[in-house]
């Protein structure tokens, strides 16, 4: 088989295969303080901080206020 994926055969046939990716093993810690964690962290924080903007906009009360007058 070459690289391209495909081969012929002695009468000219062509013959697709699949071919295969190759394997990517990263070895690196992904644990503590790293880009995809942090990126994620800064997301989660904007999109709640956001959150507590419409609440207050929608109810008049902070959120400790509106959360005692459940």
């Amino acid at each position: 088989m070459t690289a391209r994926g495909y081969t012929t055969e002695e009468q000219g046939r062509l013959n697709n295969f699949a071919v295969e990716p190759k394997m990517y093993v990263d070895s690196s810690s992904s644990l503590g303080f790293t880009k995809k964690a942090e990126k994620l962290n800064g997301r989660l924080a904007m999109i709640g901080f956001v959150s507590l903007l419409a609440i207050e906009l929608l109810t008049g009360k902070g959120i400790v206020a509106w959360i005692t007058s459940l």
